[in-house]
This record gives structure tokens, C-alpha cells and sequence, in this order.
């Protein structure tokens, strides 16, 4: 069985959360002012969130998210 995905949009916010691990972590900021990283205590990335999705219709985003673990 395939490892699962949480994906949560709001609508109204405008907002699209994507959760790879369902555990405590907190948001950090990334190259791109729409895109925030969960991460866990040790700097794994748990997840992404994307601010104004629909701002994404007229061009694709990109972005590399990277483990912060040294």
C-alpha cells in the first residue's frame, strides 16, 4: 500500500496545504513568498502550503524543497 497524502484547499483563503507526514512540525518560509515548508524537529520536510493558488493559472510554479538535516 502506497504512503498517504493529506491535500486541504480552501477555497476562500485561497490556500492549498499539502502534508506528507501527519505530525508535529512547524511552517518556514522558502524562496518564493507564496510557498512556506513544513518541517519536522529535525528539519525533514513534512509538507508545503501555497498562498493565492489561483494566481498560479497564468504561470507554473517552481520550487525545490530540501531537508534542512546536517
Amino acid at each position: 500500500m502506497g504512503k498517504e497524502i493529506k491535500v486541504w484547499y480552501d477555497k476562500e483563503g485561497d490556500y492549498l496545504e499539502v502534508l506528507f507526514e501527519k505530525k508535529a512540525g512547524y511552517f518556514k518560509e522558502t524562496e518564493n513568498d507564496a510557498v512556506m515548508e513544513k518541517v519536522d524537529e529535525e528539519g525533514n520536510i513534512i509538507g508545503f502550503s501555497i498562498l493565492k493558488v489561483s494566481a498560479l493559472k497564468e504561470k507554473p510554479l517552481s520550487i525545490s524543497l530540501e531537508s534542512h538535516v546536517a
